[in-house]
């Protein structure tokens, strides 16, 4: 029988192989760094910086989303889809449906006033899968983003705002 439940500390290691098989699907394996003891702290430590929800059979993890807190000056509180991740072998069941429908039930349990996440233009599948949702995809926006080396490199060479 599937369960889609909250993830707990135990999912870490079958989560971050779900991570990995996505990365592989999106030809960037390497552009994984997190490991299970970061994820631990990161996800479940004093301060969380995400939530999981995952699908479990039969003891094994099969699917997974990956969600956090944001906020918007225009619009107030919203919630940050990072993955959402069906294996392979159990996509086409309805799984990423659930999953996604139980992230939308605690964006609207957080009173969340958007959900927001990213696709790669090149994936059909999920575009499709969104497009049911009747969700706005926009063209207007351009992702931006700084690594932990950029960052690091900003402040090394002190182009940083001093007294913040």
């Amino acid at each position: 029988m599937l369960l889609i439940r909250k993830g707990t500390p135990d999912d870490l290691p079958q989560a971050l192989s779900l991570i990995q098989e996505l990365a592989r699907f999106e030809n960037a394996l390497e552009e994984v760094k997190t490991t299970v003891d970061q994820m631990l702290a990161d996800g479940f430590g004093p301060n969380p910086a995400f939530k999981m929800i995952v699908a479990e059979f039969e003891g094994q993890l099969v699917g997974l989303a990956v969600y956090f807190l944001k906020y918007s000056t225009w619009k107030g509180k919203g919630v940050y889809l990072d993955d959402l991740i069906v294996k392979e072998s159990f996509r086409k069941h309805g799984i990423g449906k659930m999953l996604f429908n139980a992230v939308v039930e605690d964006s609207v349990a957080l009173n969340a006033k958007q959900l927001h996440w990213q696709v790669l233009d090149w994936n059909e599948n999920a575009i499709n899968f969104y497009k049911k949702y009747n969700a706005t995809f926009d063209d207007e926006w351009i992702n931006c983003k700084l690594s932990d080396i950029q960052l690091n490199d900003i402040i090394a060479n002190n182009k940083t705002h001093e007294g913040i």
